[in-house]
């Protein structure tokens, strides 16, 4: 799940199912009491019909929780992470930064340092579109070094500048899901 849409999904149909979560949170969800077989196809079943699935791989769940934790990064708070991403990653996912590496790596046919530019770069669009930041201060919300890192960032990755990306307000973003 990566988007609050998708948790909206996921609790409507647990409740359905008179399943109680605890908790549900990107990319997982915490339920109170043992759920059945049948409870967990058709729930597989709802999930999949809303373009969602139900994970019990442990690979998938660690590519999900390392989606999650990046997307949440960039695009839910502002706060800077005090150490460097993959140290943020091995401490807040409880795995070693170079199994999450090769395992993300393996699985995505990308880095994690290429899914987490990615974000910024989609999250640095939206600024533009919004049109209510000027490019000092989307470099200082996102936490870039200077105007001049970002701007050769974003060209590196769109092949636009900021500035004429801004122009072309026409150009699409990307759904997070697609990132």
């Amino acid at each position: 799940m990566v988007c609050i849409r998708c948790k909206m999904v996921v609790k409507s149909e647990l409740k359905k199912l008179g399943l109680h979560y605890i908790t549900v949170d990107l990319g997982e969800a915490e339920i109170f009491e043992d759920i059945s077989t049948e409870q967990q196809n058709l729930l597989d079943i709802a999930l999949r019909t809303s373009g969602l699935e139900l994970m019990d791989d442990k690979r998938s769940i660690i590519i999900e929780k390392i989606k999650a934790c990046i997307i949440e990064l960039v695009h839910s708070t502002d706060d800077q992470i005090k150490t460097n991403l993959s140290d943020y990653l091995s401490e807040k996912l409880n795995h070693n930064y170079a199994f999450l590496s090769h395992l993300f790596t393996e699985v995505k046919g990308t880095t994690i340092e290429k899914y987490y530019l990615a974000h910024k770069i989609e999250k640095v669009k939206e600024l533009l579109v919004y049109d209510e930041l000027n490019l000092s201060e989307i470099a200082y919300k996102l936490h870039y070094s200077s105007v001049a890192h970002l701007s050769n960032q974003f060209k590196k990755m769109t092949g636009l500048t900021p500035s004429h990306f801004k122009e072309l307000k026409y150009k699409r973003r990307q759904a997070l899901e697609d990132v």
